[in-house]
């Protein structure tokens, strides 16, 4: 098999296609013989030395797979082998074969092609416990989404759209007609303008979904009407270079309003701060399936419109992440292995 490889922290350069043999699935597993797998941030971030939930170096990152299961382990039904499936890793995601307890492997739709199922169990997942199980948005929410070109950003407008939302999102301007096209009610160019200074005279927001972190937290707040809500999902404000930086990474956690986030303070001001992260959530694997079946029941249904900006071979992944590093990615960056 082929396995993308973080030997050591650094850029993009640092990475390495090396092969091994195939695994061999124990009780209770599948292996899935990957046709494409999905690159998201917290790889990046893995890489970089600045994701706290990244194995011990050297690793092979990776969350999300689609492929063909060709062989099971003990205790599972072996009617499984030729299923073809879309399915969650424990890292170890970015190789050509891999092994996963059996709930985590969904079966896919037919018609659901390896490329596009790849790109949805991550951005899908955290969209879904963002919108439907934290947030529970309501009908005429007005909702702030930043990074709205990525990934989730997509997925969660078909989930805001699905429930009737006001979907505001920030992005760069070259995106701008495509996320008025997806739905995307109003836009803000991050690189231009002031997300706080363009929404402090509107109504309040119900909720903001936030990846970057830093001094957009402590904005967000104050943008919130009673009752509203901030989820966390990740921490992008850390990644300005593409290597890690002590003095930007202690910079950016500065900018957090610790002093306002606590219970005191958001009694008083009557909002909520929440956060998401699919990577801690592997106790709750059964629940987690449960969501991705019905993500995949929306794709069927045309409401889940996932968006692949680029398909790039293994041979080729320091280029995936510097498209993802640049926020060139409008949609979701897939891996495939080298033929």
């Amino acid at each position: 098999m082929q396995q993308i490889w973080i030997p050591k922290e650094g850029t993009p350069e640092v990475l390495e296609v090396r092969t091994a043999p195939d695994p061999t699935p124990a009780a209770g597993e599948v292996r899935v013989r990957v046709e494409a797998a999905g690159l998201n941030f917290a790889d990046l971030l893995g890489r970089m030395g600045v994701y706290p939930d990244r194995p011990p170096l050297p690793c092979v990152m990776g969350y999300e797979v689609a492929g063909t299961i060709d062989a099971v382990g003990e205790g599972v039904d072996a009617s499984r082998v030729g299923q073809a499936v879309v399915g969650l890793t424990r890292f170890g995601g970015h190789s050509s074969v891999v092994c996963m307890p059996t709930i985590q492997a969904v079966e896919r739709p037919p018609e659901l092609d390896a490329i596009t199922a790849a790109s949805i169990p991550v951005t899908g997942l955290t969209a879904w416990m963002m919108i439907e199980v934290l947030g529970r948005v309501r009908k005429g929410d007005r909702v702030l989404v930043h990074s709205a070109g990525g990934g989730v950003g997509l997925a969660c407008l078909d989930l805001l759209l699905r429930r009737g939302a006001y979907a505001i999102g920030t992005a760069s301007a070259g995106k701008h007609p495509m996320l008025k096209k997806r739905g995307y009610h109003e836009l803000i160019d991050y690189r231009n303008a002031d997300f706080a200074e363009a929404l402090k005279d509107q109504p309040g927001l119900d909720l903001i979904l936030d990846p970057i972190g830093g001094k957009y937290w402590d904005k967000g707040l104050g943008l919130l009407r009673a009752g509203g809500r901030i989820v966390c999902f990740g921490f992008s404000a850390a990644a300005q270079s593409n290597r890690r930086s002590i003095v930007g990474t202690l910079s950016t956690m500065c900018a957090v309003p610790w002093f306002k986030v606590n219970p005191i303070w958001l009694m008083n001001h009557n909002v909520g701060v929440m956060g998401v992260n699919m990577g801690q959530m592997w106790h709750e694997s059964e629940r987690v399936a449960g969501w991705l079946e019905k993500l995949l029941a929306l794709w069927q249904q045309g409401k889940l419109r996932p968006h692949i900006h680029a398909r790039v071979p293994f041979s080729q992944v320091a280029e995936a992440h510097r498209i993802l590093h640049d926020r060139e990615n409008f949609g979701k960056v897939v891996l495939v292995p080298d033929p």
